[in-house]
């Protein structure tokens, strides 16, 4: 999974990442027994992240996510679901407040040109 992918325009308000974190993942499953999941982050990007999850979830439901690098939480929200090609369970998950950079990182804004070095300039 590329961060560009060329055949359509980016809608996403900050463009994804591949990137693997350790996170673990606090929430209810449809019996209303609490579960506490260690899962690792497909994408992200300042918005959200996918991950895969072995419990079952649907859209709309709240997850709280711990980045296990920082120890940092965040309420999330289950955006989309869906099996990839292994029939694994694909997980989308919505900070429910974007604005708090739970990653720690500047994103690039969808449409923004890489820096490009001048013609003849040397590093040094």
């Amino acid at each position: 999974m590329g961060v560009l992918h060329f055949r359509y325009r980016e809608r996403r308000r900050t463009l994804r990442v591949s990137l693997a974190l350790p996170v673990i993942v606090h929430g209810q499953n449809e019996m209303g027994e609490k579960f506490c999941v260690r899962a690792m982050t497909h994408s992200l990007n300042q918005q959200g992240l996918l991950l895969t999850l072995e419990e079952a979830v649907v859209p709309g439901q709240s997850l709280l996510i711990v980045n296990e690098n920082t120890s940092r939480s965040a309420e999330t929200r289950v955006a989309d679901v869906r099996r990839d090609r292994d029939g694994k369970r694909l997980v989308g998950l919505e900070f429910v407040n974007p604005d708090t950079n739970f990653w720690k990182m500047t994103f690039p804004v969808p449409g923004a040109r890489p820096l490009r070095r001048a013609a003849g300039y040397k590093a040094q």
